[in-house]
């Protein structure tokens, strides 16, 4: 499970810091990893240090300075802690991440970023760089580039960008007090949800963990059988309201109430946290503010309406999806859809319209004004899409392009649709360009928050691809009206840049038989 890329997220251009903060333990560090992990101060020395030692083994100091780094992985100042020694982490215990080969680089002058992308690389500066128009003589304008391992507890299966400050942030790591930043929320198969700062450089700990109980409320597993007879499905662990008990699948934060993220999880329900409370306060205060439990299975996905910013829709193995206000969710509609729910997202471009991808490799279109609230028979889509043979495992919407969708599947496929509406009110759904990106079955697809036609893509594989899709000829014929009408630019194509991605102007679309990466 370890070498395949379950989630992708990408971080708006210019919103990062453009001089990282370096990671700080001192005292009130230390006091604040003790409160968030629940766990006494000398057991939160012993944490942090077997973090450091792990993130060495990960590559994050040059071998060269592994004694200089071990001397001084904190800021040398006053107030600054002696870690007490600690012995290794074992090798099993992080065996199953491979971490011994993840810094791998290729040799020569530059280091592959993509591994499958023969054009794509990361250069030694800026000057060398073709991609890069803006060379190291303007670096007063440049936003720098920084990457960040985070040593998460669990296997990771869903992120989501925001710009929120969590509570308990509030340490000597925050690089500003703005009441903006620049954090990711990650949720693993743990059933916590850790948000980390991504302008803060070598974190040890997460800025805020929601969801860990007390001591006296651990998560224990239930037994699947006891051997003597054949087992039994496994039973589900009894859900609580103040945090999940089972893996985390979804999260969606709220763009307007920005205080809020909702998640969703395979203990059946879905959550909603205020990010300015203090999880570490006891009593349920620190919390899930409200838990919903309108679906019978797992929870595959959620997503508030930036349109109506109190409203959830939500998808489950139940089958069905649902879509309700979160402060009435006893009102709310949904469908029954007849395949288990893969992805979801709400149109951006129809406050009342969603789309769904399905298990049975369909995508379908719903009005949440048609939906009833009886979910007993097969609810009619305004149209349905026969996406991918095989599960429909990724699905997004062009926030740029109206009617343009990206969708990817087990069959290893990503596509570009085009939905154009007619006169009439019905819908014509084309198929624009068809890709197999290198990346195995496709677990999800992201268009670019800047870019209008520029898609990330990752997989079974462990890779990630980035596709310029109006690199394609067809592609830029078929958005090209909208694309005006949205008052975007797509910027020329020089014969000398090459491509980001797999496709080029003399590909035709929909040609789903050339390898060539």
């Amino acid at each position: 499970m370890s070498s395949l890329i379950s989630a992708v997220s990408w971080v708006r251009r210019g919103v990062a810091v453009q001089n990282p903060a370096k990671y700080v333990l001192d005292d009130k560090e230390l006091e604040r990893v003790s409160a968030l992990a629940r766990i006494e101060l000398e057991d939160a020395q012993v944490e942090l240090k077997r973090a450091h030692e792990a993130a060495q083994t990960m590559g994050q100091g040059d071998d060269a300075d592994a004694d200089e780094d071990e001397e001084n992985w904190v800021d040398e100042d006053e107030n600054a802690m002696d870690v007490d020694e600690a012995p290794k982490a074992k090798d099993e215990d992080l065996s199953q991440y491979n971490l011994d080969d993840y810094d791998n680089d290729t040799p020569g002058d530059t280091i592959s970023h993509f591994s499958n992308i023969n054009n794509i690389a990361h250069y030694k500066n800026n000057d060398e760089d073709p991609y890069i128009t803006l060379k190291e003589d303007d670096a007063e304008n440049e936003q720098l580039i920084r990457s960040s391992r985070l040593m998460l507890p669990n296997f990771p299966l869903c992120l989501e960008w925001l710009d929120f400050p969590p509570t308990s942030a509030s340490s000597n790591n925050d690089p500003t007090n703005s009441g903006f930043g620049n954090y990711i929320a990650v949720g693993t198969l743990d059933p916590e949800i850790e948000i980390w700062s991504l302008d803060v450089v070598e974190s040890m700990y997460p800025n805020s963990v929601l969801g860990r109980p007390d001591k006296t409320k651990a998560h224990i597993p239930v037994p699947s059988g006891t051997g003597k007879k054949k087992k039994k499905k496994p039973k589900h662990r009894e859900a609580e309201k103040a945090y999940h008990v089972d893996a985390v699948l979804g999260l969606s934060w709220n763009k307007k109430q920005r205080n809020l993220l909702a998640s969703a999880s395979a203990d059946r329900t879905v959550k909603l946290w205020d990010l300015s409370r203090d999880p570490t306060i006891t009593g349920g205060e620190g919390g899930a503010l409200r838990s919903f439990d309108v679906h019978k299975d797992k929870v595959q996905a959620v997503q508030w309406n930036e349109k109506d910013p109190a409203v959830l829709l939500t998808g489950s193995y139940d089958r069905t999806v649902r879509t309700f206000d979160s402060r009435s969710p006893d009102a709310g509609v949904g469908a029954f859809l007849g395949s288990d729910v893969e992805a979801l997202r709400w149109d951006p471009w129809h406050e009342s319209g969603f789309y769904v991808s399905l298990e049975n490799g369909l995508v379908l279109n719903f009005d949440v004004r048609t939906l009833p609230s009886n979910l007993d028979e097969p609810s009619p889509a305004r149209f349905t899409l026969q996406a991918h043979d095989g599960a429909a495992s990724a699905l997004d919407v062009n926030p740029h392009i109206k009617g343009c969708l990206v969708t990817g599947g087990t069959d290893k496929l990503v596509k570009i649709w085009n939905v154009e509406e007619n006169s009439d009110g019905k819908n014509n759904v084309s198929l624009v360009n068809s890709r197999d990106l290198g990346v195995g079955k496709v677990f999800s697809t992201v268009f670019s928050p800047d870019d209008p036609l520029t898609v990330a893509a990752g997989g079974s594989k462990a890779k990630l691809q980035i596709w310029d899709v109006a690199a394609n000829a067809g592609a830029r014929k078929a958005f090209g009206t909208k694309l005006r009408e949205a008052g975007k630019v797509l910027r020329e194509k020089q014969a000398d840049t090459g491509v980001v991605g797999v496709a080029s102007d003399d590909e035709e679309s929909g040609d789903e038989d050339d390898d060539d990466i």
